[in-house]
């Protein structure tokens, strides 16, 4: 009678577990999708969303080929589509935001998808709108690139998410230039 229970068991602590990550405002987000459903249309937020058609993918790769990088202009190519949610605190329940800890609740999201971080080019902590990268693979392909960045002092927030087939190779490229690309529009 009592192995019947352990699968009940064991399936409870487990849940019970999952609810204990690092949590965030209200109900902690679960996946990066909800993460942007969750926070996209509230004050001080800003999400875009884009998707490469073939004709689009075309002039990236062209644009990849003019910088001489075989690897980025193959990752350029392979970009499929790419979020990015940017959050400035405009009022005192956007800044309540940043003190429940949303930061942490991306950290969370993270860990409990598998997201694998990547080591920091730079480690310097003096570096403004330092980016923190993390990759899902499959297949021994990267499928998905999400960059996690923001600015203490403003507590101003930056959530990237790049979908596609990418090499190793091909996202240590790209993660050299979207700092640069995040920067400017942040």
């Amino acid at each position: 009678m009592k192995v019947r229970f352990a699968p009940l068991l064991l399936a409870v602590a487990l849940l019970w577990l999952a609810g204990c990550r690092a949590s965030g405002p209200g109900t902690p987000a679960r996946t990066v999708a909800e993460f942007f459903n969750k926070y996209e249309n509230r004050s001080g937020f800003k999400a875009t969303d884009w998707n490469a058609g073939l004709g689009t993918r075309f002039l990236l790769g062209r644009l990849g080929k003019l910088g001489g990088n075989n690897d980025l202009s193959q990752a350029l190519t392979s970009i499929r589509s790419a979020k990015i949610l940017t959050f400035t605190p405009t009022s005192n329940s956007a800044q309540q935001l940043v003190v429940e800890g949303l930061d942490k609740e991306v950290a969370g999201l993270l860990a409990s998808e598998r997201y694998t971080p990547l080591p920091a080019a730079d480690t310097d902590p003096n570096i403004p709108n330092q980016m923190r990268y993390s990759v899902r693979e499959q297949l021994g392909m990267v499928t998905e690139l999400v960059a996690v960045g923001g600015e203490k002092n403003t507590g101003s927030f930056v959530l990237m998410a790049i979908s596609g087939s990418f090499t190793r190779a091909q996202v240590a490229e790209l993660s050299k230039v979207l700092p640069n690309v995040a920067s400017g529009g942040f």
